[in-house]
């Protein structure tokens, strides 16, 4: 009997001790329509993948998201030895999830990956020809030229263990092109406040708390679950039945039921995303169309056509209710380089379009391949079903066809679409990173690496090219703003809007809302 209420008196004081523990367990569900294409940090560079990956990995430096300053993260200082040699000091103390100790080896190696010829994390590698590792704490960044926005460019540019890598066959990126997996596909570890626990692709991610991180946490989250949900419907439904705690991208004709929820709260802002389309004028002629022996999106006249025949602000009333400021350039008013004169339309005008289709040859229009995500922009679907019909009124006949992000991305990449609808985020807040993207001639490493339409122009090249080593700020500025202007005049794109994002939660959630539509867990309070 007696050892019976000792074990009673343990079983009791057990419990009690657990209890704060479990009190205090703050578990956070939330949704969004898109899902992630790899866990392999340097594979597929778009924003989804980029916030979700932060909270596993983490990069040298990264934003603050209150002020988009750049902080440290896993370097502690730097320093700029010469125009293009800048020393970084790494954070001692920190370990892998495998409990490893980071060092300069990892900075080095991820660093390196992240410029092989498999990386779409390019952008944020252009200029930077060497990385060296000086002793086990510090490491050497080389350019070959001066880099004004060299630290904006590293905070996507995340740090994976060398030894992991090495052991399980994932040296190189995965190759967004190809079906070949690696290890790092479907698996992570990395120095970062939260651990993969498990990813079942388009069903679920869960995440715990790293018991073990080298950070101070501001939240209070101990389990995330994230849950890609494609239909509208059902997302909203369950953050109205509880199941949710937050949704990402609520549906503009429901925002309005939303904030008059009593359990919950929704927060906006303008994004740094603008949504444009792009056109194939590359090929003599386009797969699909029914004009044989010429491409038509050659023609500046046809593109300009093509602009013109939308109605932008219908779009941003009707569809986007409100979640769509139209813009006529390719950057939103917050990325350095943009300026009002730059960000007007061209004027949307049915007889326009016309005029400019006949007098390029075409009176009667022409068939053509249209390509656009469905689960990836607001309203994205809805938005190209909107352009078909209004390119139908100047006679040009867009053979629509839709699918999921995971899919569409590759499919861009292996340039299989005549005219495709894309979002692109500027995550260093200056045009630069646009323009070379998607605007510089195809070459190498992130000249043109989304330049799917594979637009050319001299000019443009040479701007570019300038504007990537130019230290002079007024300077670089107004060569920033010529190399937009240069753009809406040759109709490189066909801009449409900068989206406004929304976040829906239930009124007991904290977090900070960030312009670049990623959730920085470590902020996320449970109350």
């Amino acid at each position: 009997m007696q050892l019976k209420k000792r074990f009673l008196s343990l079983a009791a004081a057990a419990a009690l001790l657990l209890a704060p523990a479990l009190l205090h367990a703050r578990p956070f569900k939330w949704a969004s329509q898109g899902e992630i294409g790899t866990w392999d940090i340097h594979s597929d560079n778009n924003s989804l993948a980029q916030g979700i990956h932060s909270w596993v990995y983490e990069s040298l430096v990264y934003y603050n998201s209150r002020t988009f300053a750049v902080e440290p993260l896993l370097a502690t200082s730097w320093k700029e030895i010469s125009p293009t040699q800048v020393r970084f000091v790494l954070r001692q103390g920190v370990k892998f999830h495998d409990g490893s100790a980071f060092g300069a080896d990892d900075a080095v190696f991820s660093l390196q990956r992240a410029m092989a010829k498999t990386s779409t994390f390019t952008p944020n590698t252009q200029g930077i020809r060497q990385v060296v590792k000086v002793d086990e704490h510090t490491i050497d960044v080389l350019l070959s030229a001066p880099n004004p926005v060299l630290l904006r460019q590293m905070t996507d540019l995340r740090i994976m263990s060398r030894a992991w890598a090495e052991k399980n066959r994932s040296v190189e990126p995965k190759d967004i092109k190809g079906t070949e997996e690696n290890f790092a596909h479907r698996n992570a570890m990395g120095t970062g406040p939260y651990t993969l626990e498990s990813w079942q692709p388009e069903v679920k991610m869960v995440f715990k708390r790293n018991p073990d991180w080298w950070g101070k946490m501001e939240g209070n989250v101990t389990e995330m679950v994230y849950t890609p949900i494609k239909s509208t419907a059902t997302r909203m439904a369950a953050l109205l039945s509880g199941e949710l705690d937050m949704v990402l991208d609520p549906a503009p004709q429901d925002l309005a039921r939303l904030r008059a929820t009593p359990e919950l709260k929704v927060i906006d802002g303008l994004e740094y995303r603008t949504i444009f389309l792009g056109m194939d004028q590359f090929r003599e002629e386009l797969p699909g169309s029914n004009i044989q022996g010429r491409n038509p999106l050659k023609d500046v006249r046809v593109r300009r056509a093509l602009y013109q025949a939308i109605d932008a602000e219908t779009i941003a009333r009707s569809i986007m209710r409100g979640l769509g400021k139209p813009n006529g350039t390719l950057v939103a008013p917050m990325v350095a380089g943009y300026t009002e004169a730059v960000g007007k339309r061209l004027p949307y005008s049915v007889e326009a379009a016309r005029k400019l289709l006949a007098e390029a040859g075409y009176p009667d229009g022409f068939e053509v391949d249209f390509a656009c995500p469905n689960n990836r922009y607001i309203n994205d679907e809805a938005i190209c079903q909107a352009i078909t019909a209004m390119w139908s009124r100047v006679g040009v006949r867009a053979k629509l066809r839709t699918m999921p992000l995971s899919t569409f991305l590759p499919m861009l990449q292996r340039y299989e679409a005549s005219v495709y609808m894309l979002g692109w985020g500027v995550t260093t807040f200056d045009a630069l990173y646009t323009l070379q993207s998607l605007a510089r001639t195809v070459g190498a490493g992130a000249d043109g690496n989304y330049n799917v339409g594979r637009y050319s122009h001299p000019r443009m090249d040479y701007l570019v090219d300038r504007i990537k080593v130019e230290t002079d700020a007024p300077v670089r500025t107004r060569m920033l703003t010529e190399a937009l202007q240069l753009s809406n005049d040759t109709v490189s794109h066909i801009p449409l809007h900068d989206q406004v994002i929304p976040w829906a939660m239930k009124r007991n959630i904290d977090l900070v809302h960030r312009a670049d539509n990623r959730v920085d867990v470590r902020m996320v309070k449970v109350n």
